[in-house]
């Protein structure tokens, strides 16, 4: 008898995980909220500086005072609600901003996960490449 529950058992728990998994694979993926690619945003950075930030195609980032100087490069990538960039250049590991849809010519108040404070402007994009 104990072993025909077992056995019961077992399959029903079979088939409520085949079913779950099934459920799961046929479940779209979850679309990020915001596209960073492609966009160019301008800020007001450190010690007041007028900086310029592009992310290209590829999701390489670069960072530039607005009279060309480079400041920063690396990667950014959306994760949820989150632009989430990764600096070459520093130490710092991944840090992630809270972001939404913005059009070019439009402002958005930008908090990151370590509680800092950014107003950001969309602009047009504009590639960038890395200083030679």
């Amino acid at each position: 008898m104990r072993l025909i529950i077992c056995a019961t058992a077992a399959l029903a728990l079979f088939a409520y995980s085949g079913n779950a998994d099934a459920k799961a694979k046929a479940a779209p993926a979850a679309k990020a909220a915001f596209q960073l690619n492609e966009t160019t945003w301008l800020y007001t950075g450190e010690k007041g500086t007028k900086v310029r930030e592009s992310i290209d195609s590829d999701g390489n980032f670069i960072v530039q005072t607005r009279t060309g100087k480079h400041l920063d490069h690396g990667t950014a990538v959306m994760k949820g609600n989150k632009a989430c960039f990764t600096s070459a250049m520093t130490k710092e590991g991944e840090i992630c901003w809270s972001t939404s849809p913005v059009k070019i010519g439009h402002s958005l108040n930008t908090v990151s996960d370590k509680g800092e404070k950014l107003k950001v402007t969309r602009v047009a994009y504009v590639k960038m490449s890395m200083p030679k």
